[in-house]
């Protein structure tokens, strides 16, 4: 019976894959904003100097799109930034931004998972070419960090795709 269960877990996922992303009902922008560290991503052309120390800082304002100011420490010990702006998509409960750091272009910015205490998030895209999992702390409980990693699995995102962002330090 054993191959059966395989067998399950192979056309979950491959359900999960075929289906379309979902985002969480509804974020608490207010609660959302401040510090985010990233735990891990999918390695991508525009972090490609980034070697660390990752973070994104978001600020909602009163105009109700979001200030972003994404930081890390680059290959040459310095610190590249990118400064950007975002802005909710209507109706998705704040749970879909479309984030810009280069106008005109746009990017989606879809957060699937969230702790219930905003503890961890985690933000992917509809194509599933974009993943990130991020953190309050530097670091993420291994029990958390599985919840972080089950939402995306569940989204039918590869893990084995992810890139693990070494945090060197506390930050405030």
């Amino acid at each position: 019976m054993r191959g059966g269960d395989d067998a399950d877990l192979r056309a979950s996922a491959q359900e999960a894959a075929a289906s379309t992303v979902r985002t969480v009902p509804s974020v608490d922008l207010q609660r959302y904003g401040g510090m985010w560290y990233e735990i891990a991503n999918y390695p991508m052309v525009f972090q490609r100097n980034c070697v660390g120390d990752t973070t994104a800082h978001y600020m909602p304002r009163k105009d109700g799109s979001i200030e972003v100011l994404n930081r890390c420490r680059n290959k040459k010990g310095g610190i590249d930034e990118a400064d950007g702006q975002a802005s909710v998509v209507p109706g998705s409960g704040n749970a879909k931004l479309e984030i810009s750091f280069f106008w005109p272009f746009k990017g989606d910015y879809w957060i699937i998972g969230l702790d219930p205490d905003y503890r961890w998030a985690v933000v992917g895209s509809p194509t599933r070419k974009y993943l990130w999992i991020l953190s309050r702390t530097p670091s993420l409980p291994e029990g958390e960090l599985k919840k972080a990693l089950d939402a995306a699995r569940a989204q039918g995102y590869d893990l084995k795709a992810l890139r693990y962002t070494a945090q060197s330090k506390a930050k405030e």
